[in-house]
């Protein structure tokens, strides 16, 4: 997409809250605010936003900060309205201590901001899209909450009565859950330490279990939206469900990313430049989606066993590798709608039906 002073007359920036949005209207050719307004974060709010946009004549586009949390209403709102959208991270800020605030300046920041900007990118779309990230969302916390409970099962049969460890001493954590799960605690002593240790375990257990089932449900709902709109990821090595889905929740649709170089830098798999004279080196890049990145990963490692040429085994008097510019995991960071895997086995392209 080519800079907005050459697409639009008027550039519309968009400070996005909970309950408001702010907006401040630009010339693109000035930088002029022409004007300035706030309006309720609900379908009639956003109707008066398009209002006021009408009053100024000329083809325009929506800078808009957080489309994909508080301004997802107001970009689907755009969307449907034929409206160009542009994503926006949050607008830089002045570093001095004093520096100026307000949701008027933010509006006018992210306007300005997105005049400034020579590569602009796309908001991510599509009811697929949107389904998949609700599904990882709810199944990343059951998982996490389930880890957690593990973690305070293990904690508290360490520090239980003698009588209650006995029981799950020498178990693996799975076999810890199905004994605290058969724990009754009605039988037990009238000691009330006793009993207590049994009622908590056992309920540990069961939330474990519960949240394990609703992971569960979430990968098999994320299975079947795979399956309906991009089944052939799922016949690549070292892709399976979760892998593919959040691949496909970052890159959303055909043209968001412009090649694989930038879906690379999303990714964070992109090596930096850090050469200075004669030396060249790279470093690693801390930045970019971190869950694709950690997709990526999962697709390496899964793929390095069956390479021709096994990777060595490091040992601690090998000496350590330096970095080169394109490692394992920059060379997996190909975007759907370009990959090509080693296997053959990409039947389409990633905007076919």
């Amino acid at each position: 997409m080519s800079m907005l002073t050459e697409l639009v007359e008027v550039v519309i920036g968009v400070d996005t809250h909970k309950h408001t949005h702010t907006a401040a209207i630009l010339d693109a050719r000035t930088g002029a605010v022409l004007d300035r307004v706030t309006v309720t974060a609900d379908p009639d709010g956003y109707g008066d936003l398009l209002g006021v946009a009408e009053r100024h004549s000329g083809l325009r586009a929506w800078a808009v900060e957080g489309t994909g949390g508080y301004g997802a209403g107001l970009h689907r709102h755009l969307a449907g309205a034929g409206e160009l959208v542009v994503e926006l991270d949050r607008p830089k800020r002045p570093a001095r201590r004093a520096g100026a605030k307000s949701d008027p300046i933010d509006a006018e920041r992210a306007a300005r901001d997105a005049l400034a900007r020579t590569r602009l990118a796309q908001p991510k779309t599509g009811p697929q899209r949107a389904a998949l990230q609700m599904r990882l969302t709810a199944r990343r916390a059951a998982v996490e909450a389930a880890t957690t409970a593990q973690r305070q099962l293990h904690a508290m049969v360490i520090t239980a009565p003698e009588t209650v460890r006995a029981r799950f001493r020498g178990q693996s954590t799975r076999t810890m859950i199905t004994t605290a799960v058969r724990l009754r605690p009605a039988t037990a002593s009238g000691n009330i330490e006793i009993t207590t240790a049994l009622t908590v375990l056992r309920d540990l257990a069961r939330r474990v279990r519960a949240l394990e089932t609703e992971a569960a449900a979430h990968e098999a709902a994320i299975r079947a939206i795979v399956r309906s709109w991009r089944p052939d990821l799922l016949t690549l090595t070292g892709v399976g469900p979760i892998v593919a889905a959040t691949v496909l929740t970052a890159w959303s649709h055909p043209g968001r990313c412009r090649d694989d170089a930038a879906f690379a830098m999303l990714a964070g798999v992109a090596p930096i430049p850090a050469s200075s004279g004669k030396t060249v080196r790279y470093r690693l890049n801390r930045s970019g989606d971190r869950q694709l990145n950690r997709a990526l990963h999962t697709i390496t490692l899964s793929r390095l066993p069956t390479t021709n040429a096994p990777a060595p085994t490091p040992t601690a008097a090998a000496p350590r590798a330096k970095p080169t510019a394109r490692s394992n995991a920059a060379s997996s960071a190909t975007s759907p709608e370009s990959s090509t895997d080693a296997s053959k086995h990409h039947p389409q392209p990633l905007d076919a039906p």
